[in-house]
């Protein structure tokens, strides 16, 4: 395996510093005109981590040699006479970069060195004095200092201008003191009164600390104040690091610009003109207000938030702690379930978590019990307008281009309340789910982040602090990107260093957020190695499935990449994870739309597909069986396309997935005639009927309760418009027809433990109807589910043919009854009777293209 970061080697092989001796504190004062400027400088404390860990950091035992002073050139010494500081001053950022930096191209370029040691003394920095070894704690003013103003980031990368600022005598004065730092944890923390900052980038030359304080002006216009790392002081390993006092515990951006190698046959995309987001930031400051692009520029910083108190969640709060065979799962997106004026919501709380809140008595009443959430990890809706292309008319409304994966989604907050105010309300989310007896799965991305691919690059965050490490690279083509994921780079998950950021990530989601699950968008990715080659037992796939803080976690995985690795059924599991049963969707939809020779397939997947799960210790509910999902039609569309109608976005109908199994029920699209719609209708109610009676654990997209249409388009990531949004007027019209239908039959599940069993049915749980099986034009089965507990059996028959069928119905068990709780060919609300209506003839004539469930009953 190439790119791994090894234990040990020439940069780590350091001693660690005498730990009775005190760390030497450097406190500097910034005098210039207002508002002040912050100038920090002078040696830095080294601290080490402890046990090992991938990121080339070895154990204590390991002998380091770090001298407490630097080793100044005699040169410097004689022309200055005091040693200089390792933290890059902005009078030295602007003496070694040029007024105007370049964008990020896709080409190897060079910047000047960052560092400028001379220019930080005359500066007036706190530094040793070199002949007696001691602190030489004068603070020396200045009459000019350079500071950094941020300007608008647009296209690859940040520009920004110089511009000189004097003092006058009234300037006010700030202190910090600064140490070496630590290499742990990784991102910002509070250490020793202070904050650490910690970033790994094994390739990085230089290391630039850039910081926004909020006093110095908006988001926009903020002076940036910046740290150049010295790679013999903040460095440990592979891990740039530094610690300061005195900053404000809340409300500062931050990010890094980082240098290094120049050649692009390398691997390496280094570019110091960006300000580049720490991975491991736990927020992320953007713009305030989803698709909102008039006002602000697409500049992500991340940030922090030590002020607030810890989120109460409740002294009788409880996690659900659900059994994964009692789920139903309702995959549905955040902003788009409440975005709609028909949410009745006020504009502020429209798309928010706290809109999400205020539908919880919705879910309660469908049934369902877990919602799966399409992506709320930090992403930027407007990425297609970055530069003019067939797509930059959308808005990415699902989300599927991670910026960060600790970060949620900020523009989620109501009233655009910022990056902490999303969090907050993200936990309130949780909490109330939780209190209402709702698990919350998250759908995460780790197959590939929003940095695009070589030709058209998004530069945010890995791409420019180390590239050959966080993705995938084919090192024989002038390296370029792999792309597995389909959007133009595939992250590199089983390098030990990128394996541990997800670990770390999903732990944060867990122990933060108190999530419940996670579904791995295109997690066949995460069973790749470097190159790109599958791995038979993949690193990260089994410490996810083994890790403690996860033990309590669904896990799901979606089997399947763009690369073409379909682990349908053969997905690495350690009888841990679940699947995404694609062949459950393909085969489902066949037999009900009307395709010959699929009864036995149709009989294998409602039993539990045990011919793809039933292995070692797996269940029944590793199927994860769904008929719809986010991508692809809509259940309503399903019955009303035969094919899909994706030109609103942009390109050409070439997006989006060709083979549906869908039909049209005569007529293509929306129609008025009244036989056809009532077609649609049946077999909805035949798809849901299906799914809720099959062994395994159902997921319904969230508008199929109520027959939400796309008007075909299978794709509809980019439209943050009624196309997607959930139309709460339609739900309305159609509660007490579609919508009862499906409520009734998601609780009519719950209530029965014979549709949900922890083990596989043997042939004394189910008994086919059927002496036939080799009949290709046969698109009739029925089959009875035996309750040997209660003796309630459910007999179930699915007429998939054009005309009707007299079924046989067999003998109750005995001293029962059948009654008949599902006819879909008969009109709300008699097609569906919960409390059952007395059925006893020994004969069913059954409707084309419908079917029936009959309860046993005493």
């Amino acid at each position: 395996m190439r790119n791994h970061v090894s234990p040990g080697g020439p940069d780590s092989l350091r001693s660690p510093p005498d730990p009775s001796a005190r760390a030497p504190q450097g406190e500097i004062t910034a005098s210039v005109s207002s508002p002040p400027l912050p100038t920090p400088t002078g040696l830095l404390e080294s601290r080490e981590p402890r046990g090992s860990h991938p990121y080339n950091c070895p154990p204590f035992p390991y002998p380091r040699s770090l001298p407490l002073l630097p080793q100044i050139p005699r040169a410097w010494m004689d022309s200055v006479g005091t040693n200089r500081s390792p933290l890059r001053s902005t009078a030295a950022a602007a003496a070694a970069a040029p007024a105007t930096r370049s964008s990020a191209l896709p080409r190897p370029h060079r910047h000047p060195a960052l560092g400028n040691r001379l220019a930080a003394t005359k500066l007036g920095i706190a530094a040793w004095c070199g002949g007696a070894g001691g602190y030489f704690g004068k603070v020396q003013r200045f009459d000019a200092a350079r500071n950094t103003m941020a300007r608008a980031q647009s296209g690859k990368a940040a520009r920004s201008v110089i511009r000189e600022m004097g003092h006058t005598a009234s300037d006010s004065e700030m202190p910090l003191k600064y140490s070496w730092g630590k290499a742990f944890p990784l991102g910002v923390s509070q250490a020793d009164g202070g904050l650490n900052f910690a970033i790994f980038s094994q390739d990085a030359s230089s290391v630039t600390l850039c910081l926004k304080l909020p006093e110095r002006g908006t988001q926009n216009d903020a002076e940036i104040v910046e740290f150049a790392l010295d790679r013999q002081k903040n460095k440990t390993g592979d891990i740039w690091h530094v610690s300061v006092e005195g900053l404000p515990a809340s409300g500062v951006l931050y990010g890094y610009r980082i240098n290094g190698p120049q050649g692009w046959q390398q691997g390496h995309r280094f570019d110091d003109s960006v300000i580049l987001l720490d991975p491991y930031a736990k927020l992320v400051s953007g713009r305030k207000y989803f698709g909102v692009d008039k006002e602000e520029p697409s500049q992500f910083f991340g940030t922090y938030d030590f002020d607030s108190s810890p989120f109460d969640w409740g002294d009788d709060y409880r996690l659900p702690n659900l059994p994964e065979s009692d789920l139903v799962i309702y995959e549905m997106n955040v902003r788009a379930f409440t975005a709609d004026e028909s949410s009745g919501l006020v504009p502020a709380v429209r798309g928010s978590y706290l809109g999400l809140i205020d539908k919880i008595p919705h879910l309660l009443e469908l049934g369902v019990n877990a919602v799966e959430l399409l992506p709320v990890f930090e992403f930027d809706e407007l990425e297609f307008k970055r530069f003019p292309n067939p797509r930059d008319h959308m808005v990415n409304t699902w989300g599927y281009s991670t910026i960060n994966f600790f970060a949620p989604m900020s523009r989620y907050a109501s009233a655009g309340g910022g990056p902490v105010a999303a969090s907050k309300e993200l936990k309130q989310m949780v909490k109330a789910l939780h209190n209402a007896g709702i698990e919350v799965i998250l759908d995460v991305v780790y197959n590939h982040t929003n940095e695009a691919d070589d030709a058209n690059p998004y530069m945010t965050s890995f791409r420019g602090i180390d590239n050959k490490v966080y993705y995938m690279l084919d090192l024989n083509n002038n390296p370029q990107l792999l792309n597995f994921s389909g959007c133009g780079n595939t992250l590199n998950c089983n390098h030990p260093v990128v394996k541990e950021l997800v670990l770390d990530s999903l732990r944060h989601w867990v122990k933060e957020y108190h999530i419940d699950g996670f579904r791995f968008d295109l997690a066949s990715v995460l069973c790749r190695g470097p190159d790109g080659s599958p791995l038979d037992a993949p690193p990260l796939i089994k410490e996810i499935a083994k890790d403690s803080v996860l033990s309590r976690c669904k896990i799901i995985a979606e089997p399947w990449d763009c690369g073409g690795l379909y682990l349908v059924g053969r997905f690495p599991n350690w009888d841990r994870w679940a699947e995404w049963n694609g062949q459950y969707r393909d085969d489902i939809r066949r037999f009900i739309k009307g395709d010959p020779g699929l009864k036995g397939v149709f009989a294998t997947r409602v039993s539990g597909s045990a011919d793809l799960y039933q292995v070692n210790n797996r269940k029944p509910y590793h199927s994860v069986n769904f008929i719809i999902a986010h991508d692809g039609f809509t259940l309503c569309d399903l019955v009303s396309y035969n094919s899909k109608h994706n030109d609103v976005n942009g390109e050409c109908g070439r997006d989006g997935c060709n083979d549906n199994y869908s039909w049209n029920c005569g007529v293509e699209g929306e129609t008025n005639d009244l036989i056809v719609r009532r077609l649609r209708s049946r077999q909805m109610k035949n798809f849901h009927v299906a799914l809720m009676i099959s062994q395994g654990t159902p997921m319904m997209l969230m508008g199929d309760e109520y027959g939400h249409t796309r008007y075909g388009n299978n794709n509809s990531y980019g439209h943050d418009t009624h196309i997607n949004n959930f139309q709460w007027g339609q739900l309305e019209e159609r509660k007490d027809g579609h919508f009862r239908f499906f409520s009734e039959m998601i609780k009519f599940r719950h209530s029965h433990p014979i549709l949900k069993r922890d083990r596989f049915l043997s042939k004394n749980d189910v008994t086919w109807h059927e002496d036939c099986w080799e009949n290709q034009e046969s698109k009739f089965l029925a089959f009875t589910i035996h309750d040997h507990n209660s003796g309630g059996d459910i007999y179930l028959a699915f007429n998939a043919h054009e005309y009707f069928v007299d079924a046989v119905i067999p003998s109750p068990p005995h001293h029962k009854s059948w009654s008949r709780v599902v006819d879909t060919n008969l009109e709300s609300p008699n097609d569906i009777v919960p409390e059952g209506v007395p059925f006893t003839g020994s004969g069913y004539r059954i409707a084309p293209y419908s079917c029936i469930l009959l309860k046993a009953k005493p």
